[in-house]
């Protein structure tokens, strides 16, 4: 056990180390890095795009990470506050989309491409510039960003004042007892030095370009996992609907004959893959004719669908539509979503809207977007 224990703290700070050399933070004093990037709104911005702001507050945050979703509220507000004393507010996403794991994504509806952080922006109304460095992360590498979110503020000669975290409590529904970036803010107003320079900042890490192997093994993993068909009657399918577990079941109705089955199919595995992880499991029902067991598994295989599958082993379709849902008229494909105990809280005869079902699941109470 002491071996293990060593080795453990050998591997911990080199690679802490390593990260450090390779993406050092900006320490307090520097000038503030030069930067060209697009922001949401198709504009492109750079230091001099804040020249009027008395003060300049960058934050690195990112759509997926469940702190950063966190926080959104409070950058928000933080802008209404004080954008209009002279203070410019502008938030960076660094993290490189290719990188980011879809069991990365499991507190959130979106990753971190330019075109969903438009959408995230949208939703939420964001009232302050949303900036795109995942393609180059030049900005990233020169400001070193160690989480999502980590907040640098500037003076008016844009010297690094401050950097670390916006404040201590990271869930939205307690109240936090430090405000480390509002009391820099404050204290910069008044002409004084910061107290409080740095904090330790906490988040998910930044996805780094260099992460890419780290998605390919994940991809490797994904691959090597059994695909199994199972048979089900009607009483399992009851089973399945009673859901006498604790987690919020998606339920997927399809078959290989079934072409916008066979389109959306990819989306049901992606979903998966992002949840799996928290209270929530897929299972999908096949149609098929029982004799064509191989083919139906054949084309699971093909998908990487992992997940629990059964096949129905009854000629009567309409026994299972009854089943399944009184409210299905019958048609192909049809999804449904229980909670624990069988409450039906989302149910759709033909395709999906894989945003709109993702979004549907991570806000559901069972899962959440936050810790």
């Amino acid at each position: 056990m002491r071996n293990v224990i060593l080795l453990l703290s050998v591997f911990v700070n080199t690679t802490i180390v390593t990260v450090a050399e390779e993406h050092p933070t900006l320490p307090i004093g520097s000038k503030a890095p030069a930067f060209s990037l697009k922001g949401v709104d198709g504009k492109t911005y750079s230091l001099s795009s804040f020249g009027k702001y008395k003060i300049l507050v960058i934050i690195f945050t990112c759509n997926h990470c469940p702190t950063a979703q966190a926080y959104e509220e409070r950058i928000i507000q933080l802008t209404k506050d004080y954008n209009p004393k002279g203070v410019g507010i502008v938030a960076v996403s660094p993290n490189d989309p290719m990188s980011v794991r879809l069991d990365e994504l499991g507190y959130s509806d979106m990753s971190d491409s330019y075109a969903e952080m438009q959408l995230r922006a949208r939703q939420k109304k964001f009232n302050f510039p949303y900036l795109y460095d995942g393609d180059k992360q030049a900005m990233a590498k020169a400001y070193g960003p160690v989480t999502t979110p980590h907040v640098f503020i500037f003076d008016k000669e844009r010297i690094l004042r401050f950097q670390g975290r916006i404040d201590d409590v990271e869930k939205p529904t307690e109240t936090p007892t430090t405000h480390d970036t509002r009391n820099a803010i404050e204290e910069l107003l008044q002409g004084k030095e910061v107290t409080v320079k740095t904090t330790k900042v906490f988040g998910c890490s930044v996805k780094w370009a260099e992460k890419n192997n780290w998605v390919e093994k994940a991809r490797k993993d994904w691959a090597a996992e059994p695909v199994t068909l199972e048979m089900i009657d009607e009483t399992g399918v009851k089973a399945l609907l009673k859901n006498n577990t604790d987690k919020l079941r998606l339920i997927n109705v399809w078959a290989t004959w079934c072409g916008p089955c066979i389109i959306e199919f990819p989306e049901f595995v992606e979903i998966n893959r992002m949840y799996r992880g928290r209270d929530f499991e897929f299972v999908s029902i096949c149609l098929d004719d029982t004799s064509k067991h191989a083919k139906a598994l054949k084309f699971l295989q093909s998908k990487q669908a992992s997940n629990k599958n059964y096949l129905f082993n009854m000629k009567n379709k309409w026994t299972l539509i009854e089943s399944v849902d009184p409210k299905w008229q019958g048609a192909l494909p049809y999804t449904l979503i229980v909670e624990p105990g069988g409450k039906i809280v989302y149910g759709k005869q033909n395709i999906i809207d894989p945003a709109q079902l993702k979004k549907l699941i991570v806000e559901h109470p069972l899962i959440g977007r936050y810790y």
